[in-house]
């Protein structure tokens, strides 16, 4: 639970330091400018606080890495869901609108998250899990998306490496392989998620793993 409060914290401190211009650039979200992903950080944050507020009386379906499903396709910005974020990202008109929204709803979702109780089980997305392995799961959440803020804007800060090597472990757990040690975490997890293509040696570090990539979370 801590490393999520530390997470969380480190994207939301990130984005409250964005120069205004900034919100204009793409993110590593395709087809999402950076006030998108921003607008999507709040709807997810939404998210955290109607999961805690949602107790389960049956047994966990899900723990924080089997909560996470690879999907066939990677997004391409054209679903309703995406399409409407944009729309309403668009609707803010002025960054500081985002920025006042997101450290609002998203201060709020951190405090719950460090009041709840973490064997308590939940429920989202028609599955059950305790606090722990739901505030776990988005460890992971948290960094992919601090990457994909800071895709294009060198000066930006990275995510916590606590954060990073985290994650890392989860998507490897999802994989069923690890990664090449002469990976870094963040190369790992870009790579990984396919977020950026292997250059032509990393192909050969991968070796069997390349087969199964890019896993796309959903």
């Amino acid at each position: 639970m801590d490393l999520f409060s530390r997470s969380w914290a480190a994207l939301r401190t990130a984005v409250a330091e964005l120069p205004d211009q900034d919100f204009g650039q793409p993110s590593g979200c395709t087809g999402w400018l950076v006030r998108d992903l921003v607008c999507h950080l709040i709807i997810d944050a939404q998210d955290v606080l109607i999961t805690l507020a949602t107790p389960a009386g049956t047994r966990p379906t899900v723990n924080a890495v089997t909560y996470w499903k690879v999907q066939d396709q990677p997004p391409t910005g054209e679903d309703p869901l995406d399409a409407l974020t944009v729309r309403l990202a668009a609707a803010y008109q002025e960054p500081r609108l985002l920025t006042f929204h997101l450290d609002d709803v998203g201060s709020a979702a951190g405090r719950a998250a460090e009041l709840a109780d973490p064997g308590t089980r939940v429920s989202t997305r028609d599955e059950v899990l305790t606090v722990s392995d739901y505030l776990a799961a988005y460890v992971l959440e948290w960094t992919l998306h601090h990457l994909d803020l800071i895709a294009y804007l060198p000066d930006a800060k990275e995510p916590p490496p606590e954060g990073l090597a985290r994650s890392r472990a989860m998507l490897e757990q999802i994989a069923g392989a690890a990664f090449p040690a002469s990976f870094t975490d963040k190369d790992a997890l870009l790579i990984g998620t396919g977020r950026r293509a292997p250059a032509e040696g990393e192909c050969a570090d991968l070796g069997g793993l390349a087969a199964k990539l890019p896993l796309v979370l959903g």
